[in-house]
């Protein structure tokens, strides 16, 4: 029996440290820093992910721990993986170079046009009077990202010149996602259905997990800001046999294959945000981790080993690994805090009631607060259901909800309709 660290404290995590600790090896699991939820299944360490250093001391400390499971993307663009390797430690996790797939849309952009990957067309720019000359004779819509991570809410569509001079003004000159994030992509917009497929790989062979569609804007009918995600379906049912193979053979080997070229070999789990355009696929994004919600929806329908997939990531070994997964319909849906993604109000006592069975209830934004379980985050939790069909999922979890109660709980209506 082993240990294993997960970095990271919300509902990905939550999710992932569930479906390890269903694995005949795992006998601890440990979270760095873990919230309230993670606390009822795995043992909570208060370091933070970019707290090398303690990670680091944590570690030497404990010699039972047979891997780190990096999942949030900022320790993994700053280098996680690569630091503790060069302490002798075994990681799940993209080196840093290979983490630039997420950590620059730019570096994404040149990869996918050097390798013929189909994306959107895009121009890029360091320059903010070089892009207000650009969005003056652009053809609207266009979609307007910054370059390094913004917490998934970097991306905005303008239809007007407006909306982008002022997206533009916020990156840019406002600095609104750092000093360090002040370059842009102008993309043209797609439009279609959009789709996430992830797969484990170790930069030679890869195993795909179940298509999954998130709804990332705050309101119903997809109206409002950007978030983080309000919910996930999987598998999609848009994304066909036909599709898959397109994907595989258009961009998921030329991706794996580009990053190799490129001295980038990718181990980990590489996420693909993908919109089928006209019957076809084309990249919006990449992740360099598991997505978020997308993984509350997804690994509840693994039947293999968690452990023995990531031992064998790390070890160059998938093609030794059977992935094999459920059939069914997952519906995951996220309990928000009242204002976000804006600015809201943490602390409220949380009340679940206990006949709440025949879902998965993953944590993300909780705390424990003198014995009592709080809010302590934009999203709060997120209830997941698996069913023969997608009215049956949504009808579990929803129900569910209904019975999870916190001041200013806000949820959307409409999460797989």
């Amino acid at each position: 029996m082993a240990s294993v660290l997960v970095i990271g404290s919300g509902g990905r995590e939550h999710a992932v440290v569930k479906a390890l600790k269903k694995s005949r090896h795992v006998d601890t699991i440990y979270c760095a820093p873990g919230n309230a939820g993670i606390e009822e299944d795995a043992i909570c360490v208060p370091i933070e992910p970019l707290d090398f250093g303690k990670i680091i001391n944590f570690l030497q400390s404990h010699k039972d721990i047979a891997f780190t499971v990096a999942t949030p993307d900022n320790p993994l663009v700053a280098g996680i993986t690569d630091v503790l390797q060069e302490k002798g430690f075994r990681v799940f996790g993209p080196s840093k170079k290979a983490a630039m797939i997420e950590g620059s849309k730019i570096f994404a952009k040149k990869l996918m046009e050097k390798n013929g990957i189909p994306t959107a067309k895009y121009s890029y720019f360091t320059d903010y009077a070089d892009a207000l000359y650009y969005i003056l004779q652009a053809q609207y819509p266009i979609v307007i990202k910054a370059d390094g991570l913004a917490y998934g809410k970097g991306v905005k569509i303008c239809t007007n010149f407006k909306d982008a001079e002022n997206a533009v003004s916020a990156i840019m000159t406002e600095a609104v996602f750092g000093l360090n994030n002040r370059n842009i992509l102008i993309e043209e917009m797609l439009t279609g259905h959009e789709v996430s497929l992830l797969v484990f790989t170790d930069g030679k062979t890869f195993k795909l997990m179940p298509s999954a569609q998130d709804h990332k804007r705050i309101g119903d009918g997809d109206l409002g800001p950007n978030t983080g995600g309000m919910g996930a379906f999987s598998p999609s049912p848009f994304f066909t046999p036909m599709m898959l193979e397109k994907t595989i053979q258009r961009i998921i080997k030329p991706t794996i294959n580009a990053l190799n070229a490129d001295d980038c070999t990718f181990k980990g789990v590489l996420y693909f945000g993908l919109m089928i355009c006209k019957s076809d696929p084309y990249v919006i994004e990449y992740n360099a981790r598991f997505g978020d919600p997308e993984t509350q929806a997804i690994l509840p329908q693994l039947e293999s080993d968690l452990y023995e997939i990531f031992d064998a990531v790390i070890d160059e070994r998938l093609d030794e690994i059977d992935v094999k997964w459920s059939r069914g319909q997952a519906v995951s849906i996220v309990a928000a805090s009242q204002g976000y993604p804006g600015s809201y109000t943490v602390g409220y006592p949380i009340t679940i009631d206990p006949d709440v069975t025949d879902v998965e209830i993953f944590h993300a934004g909780t705390k424990n607060i003198d014995g009592e379980l709080c809010t302590n985050g934009g999203r709060v939790l997120a209830v997941t259901a698996i069913a023969s069909d997608m009215q049956a999922s949504r009808s579990l979890a929803y129900n569910a909800l209904k019975k999870i109660k916190f001041k200013g709980m806000y949820y959307r209506y409409d999460i797989g309709k």
